[in-house]
């Protein structure tokens, strides 16, 4: 009881004991300039648009100009006119999840989308645009997790707090992949955000992808393509809040992310309302400046609990060596690309075994393990190197020892990378099949 008593009396004691407002001077496209605030507003405050016929606009400072305030509103303009008033808010935008929270998906604010009713609230305030840990604070990351997907598990091997980025370009199965890992991996929490997302997938996602046993221990958030920049950068913070709750309660989180892509396109929206010089593809600056402050909130956590990372890159036109990409690559442990190609050979996950690592990998495996996956990557890369030859019929049989073996483990080595989605695969039982394919003695086998 006392601890609820402090909680609501440190609420009671943000509350400012006068109004403060401006009015609104001009509006370009989606940018408003505020007059009459000075001093009393600073970049990332919110204030509330009073519009027309009773309608209120959430909106958020982007920038200054002239002694103006320079924000974007959270949702459409209609009803904003000239003096419009523009009243300062002036708590830190801040959400209070709770276990209750599993099982429901919320919008960039923390409100349901999921028509089940309000959300329980906690006695603890999460801010939405949190720091990463002090390097220094930070523990080491952890032991290997079960994303129950075979050939992440044993050619790319996570650890719990790794980071890792999907790369991939449109309609090669990112939204299948991060289904698989959220209902197979041995995660106690998922946080799944959906960054940008297709109005029309959402509920296919969540319905038909992610399912009853998925979504029970999940929390989903959602910002549709045809939302705000600020709604869709938003939700990205939003889901960073909430696998940051969880992880401080001492949980093992999952933080998926789709995509960080529409992430940096929203933030790129915004700086140049503001008036950012573009950069890199008009890209601005501060696209660059805020993914490494984005991304290096998940990891592992001071105390016990960690947030291991999996995040979508879209890649345009199937170049992985564009902007966004590059900086990505940079951010995170690893990375696991999702080639086109494999997929219209159908088979899935479409995995490019070869151009896929995770940095953390060789630490945490075994000499046995190591020696296994080893030679299947030169099976796989000496098949690749001569692929062509072999399609068009120039190889001859006997030419190479090394050729010979590469093509009969082919079939193989490709069936077991192949996974339906309604399948699982534990880390164990993924190296003792991968020995087996490769008539290898493995200590971990039955």
């Amino acid at each position: 009881m006392s601890s609820l008593l402090d909680f609501l009396i440190a609420d009671l004691s943000k509350v400012s004991d006068r109004q403060v407002y401006g009015r609104v001077a001009a509006v370009q496209g989606m940018l408003i300039e505020i007059e009459g605030v000075e001093g009393h507003l600073s970049i990332g405050d919110r204030c509330m648009l009073q519009a027309r016929r009773g309608k209120t606009v959430p909106c958020e400072v982007v920038g200054f100009r002239d002694k103006r305030a320079l924000a974007m509103p959270f949702g459409a303009l209609e009803g904003v006119a000239l003096g419009t008033k523009a009243f300062v808010v002036s708590a830190q935008p801040t959400i209070n999840p709770t276990r209750e929270w599993l099982g429901r998906v919320i919008n960039a604010f923390g409100d349901p989308v999921d028509g089940l009713g309000p959300l329980p609230l906690g006695e603890e305030a999460v801010a939405i645009r949190g720091d990463p840990p002090p390097a220094h604070k930070r523990r080491r990351i952890g032991g290997k997790i079960d994303l129950g997907v075979r050939c992440l598990n044993t050619f790319t091997t996570c650890c719990r707090g790794q980071r890792m980025g999907i790369f991939a370009g449109s309609g090669v199965g990112k939204s299948v992949l991060m289904a698989m890992m959220a209902r197979f991996s041995e995660a106690e929490v998922i946080v799944i955000g959906l960054i940008g997302e297709r109005g029309r997938e959402v509920q296919e996602f969540i319905q038909d992808e992610l399912g009853e046993e998925g979504l029970a221990r999940s929390v989903v958030v959602v910002a549709t393509s045809d939302e705000s920049a600020l709604m869709r950068r938003q939700a990205a913070y939003m889901t960073f809040a909430v696998a940051e709750y969880f992880r401080d309660q001492g949980k093992d989180v999952l933080c998926l992310m789709d995509s960080v892509t529409r992430f940096a396109m929203a933030q790129r929206e915004i700086g140049l309302s503001a008036g950012e010089p573009p950069a890199t593809k008009g890209y601005t600056p501060t696209v660059f400046s805020e993914l490494p402050r984005l991304l290096e909130r998940a990891g592992p956590g001071p105390d016990i609990g960690t947030i291991t990372g999996l995040f979508t890159v879209l890649v345009e036109g199937d170049d992985h060596n564009e902007p966004i990409s590059d900086a990505v690559r940079g951010i995170l442990d690893g990375h696991i690309v999702l080639d086109r190609t494999i997929a219209h050979r159908n088979r899935y996950p479409a995995v490019n075994i070869l151009r896929s690592v995770s940095r953390t990998m060789p630490d945490c495996n075994t000499e046995d393990q190591t020696r296994i996956v080893n030679r299947a990557r030169r099976l796989l890369a000496t098949y690749d190197d001569m692929a062509e030859l072999i399609r068009l019929g120039a190889y001859r049989k006997g030419s190479d020892p090394a050729v010979d073996e590469a093509i009969s483990f082919n079939t193989p080595l490709e069936d077991f990378i192949a996974q339906g989605k309604n399948e699982t695969t534990s880390l164990e039982q993924g190296y003792s099949e991968l020995a087996a394919v490769l008539g290898e003695d493995y200590p971990g086998a039955a």
